[in-house]
């Protein structure tokens, strides 16, 4: 028998030490449309990854999170150019999200589905989703965007 439990909404399954939260029948996240599914390659001492990962959740997107050793290795798998390059890389649509991008920019690339590989806010610009600090003004950033095979970039977005 697996045990289970509701926590408000969430029907929590636990067997064999794993343990999952799905949306449990009858509450209203189990009525909702799923958002897009993103899986967020990170290093998992990295705590401005996670708060980017809980601001993709706040905005709708069904993240799956995974702890990587080698994040150099996943950006090159990936084709990310050097100059677009962050902490971390996701993978969403069919296109690479690198970096603190915000949810609304990357739902515009949904949206629109130019024809690039991916797009990036290169570094990690302070007030960015998860590179906020309290009392510092955000930067001005760019989210640039790159074709496959490319090792350049271009502006798709302002902040």
């Amino acid at each position: 028998m697996t045990p289970s439990r509701v926590f408000g909404g969430l029907l929590a399954v636990a067997t064999l030490g794993f343990s999952s939260a799905v949306p449990a029948a009858g509450t209203a996240a189990a009525g909702r449309a799923a958002g897009p599914a993103v899986t967020v390659y990170k290093s998992s001492t990295c705590g401005c990854c996670k708060k980017w990962v809980d601001h993709l959740r706040t905005k709708g997107f069904v993240v799956t999170a995974r702890d990587m050793e080698d994040m150099d290795e996943v950006k090159a798998s990936y084709g990310v150019p050097a100059e677009a390059q962050s902490c971390h890389t996701a993978v969403v649509g069919g296109y690479v999200v690198e970096g603190h991008v915000p949810a609304d920019v990357i739902a515009k690339l949904l949206r629109e589905k130019p024809k690039v590989a991916g797009i990036a806010a290169p570094g990690m610009p302070v007030g960015s989703p998860g590179m906020e600090v309290p009392g510092t003004p955000p930067d001005r950033y760019d989210v640039v965007s790159w074709t496959k095979g490319s090792k350049s970039t271009q502006v798709y977005a302002k902040r």
